[in-house]
């Protein structure tokens, strides 16, 4: 029976890709920040065939983060990892700058929650010969945002470090993607007020990754006319460079009900 981990399941994409991915043979673990909407997801799984595994986390507990993946892959070998969870931030509606525990929140589950995670079943994976790993970025994090500095950071990071980890295990049977959508109708994105072009659906976004994941492709971005904008952008001079970002990419990100102080360490 396969095995498969996706974080961040109670989102829109994770949610669209647990029901890609469900059917008979498959067993999936499901994490995500909302019990509720688990368990609704885990039920609609288990009619596909799937056996499910569903567990609500924060991860932004960073201490327990490592001992709990190994403890998945012990119970059962892992074959796949979606390491999917995501949240985002951005400068205030007047450009202020955006609050400190807002950034280590960014962080936190953008990038820290994906080495956590990733980095113990990697080594695993590595061990036994086989496995396959895929870390979620954002066309966001392909150039720096002036609207979200910390969210383009930390999904830059993460890229780069799927990029790593592909080159360290590929002589060793462990496949590598980078995961970096455009504009994906789910909950995160709604709360983005600007323009959304090419916005696609989650389903379609969860398909486009599975069919990416089932080929190993290396790098999965997408929509295709947004990839060549943006990498066109990154070859301008500075100011033209940072003219055209301010011009045509400028938001602002409503915050979540999970954006306080208050939860930053339940």
């Amino acid at each position: 029976m396969k095995h498969i981990l996706i974080t961040g399941a109670s989102g829109g994409i994770g949610q669209a890709l647990a029901m890609e991915y469900a059917s008979a043979g498959v067993r999936l673990t499901l994490t995500g920040r909302n019990q509720e909407l688990l368990e609704s997801l885990g039920s609609k799984c288990r009619q596909k065939g799937a056996s499910v595994h569903i567990e609500a986390r924060d991860l932004r507990n960073l201490e327990s983060l490592e001992a709990w993946a190994v403890s998945l892959d012990e119970a059962q070998p892992l074959d796949l990892v979606i390491a999917n969870a995501g949240v985002s931030s951005s400068t205030g509606p007047t450009e202020e700058a955006e609050e400190m525990w807002q950034v280590r929140r960014v962080f936190a589950v953008n990038t820290m929650a994906v080495l956590e995670t990733v980095l113990p079943l990697a080594q695993r994976m590595k061990a036994r010969g086989r496995g396959q790993i895929a870390v979620m970025s954002s066309l966001g994090g392909w150039i720096g945002m002036p609207s979200s500095p910390s969210y383009s950071a930390s999904k830059a990071a993460t890229a780069v470090l799927g990029r790593s980890l592909r080159a360290w295990l590929a002589p060793y049977g462990v496949n590598v993607s980078v995961i970096s959508p455009g504009f994906v109708d789910t909950p995160m994105n709604r709360r983005y007020i600007g323009a959304r072009p090419f916005r696609i659906t989650a389903q379609k976004a969860a398909r486009k990754i599975k069919k990416g994941l089932d080929s190993n492709r290396p790098e999965i971005a997408f929509p295709l006319v947004l990839v060549w904008a943006i990498t066109l952008v990154g070859l301008l001079p500075p100011v033209v460079h940072d003219y055209v970002l301010r011009r045509f990419f400028k938001f602002y990100v409503i915050p979540d009900t999970d954006s306080s102080v208050d939860t930053a360490n339940k």
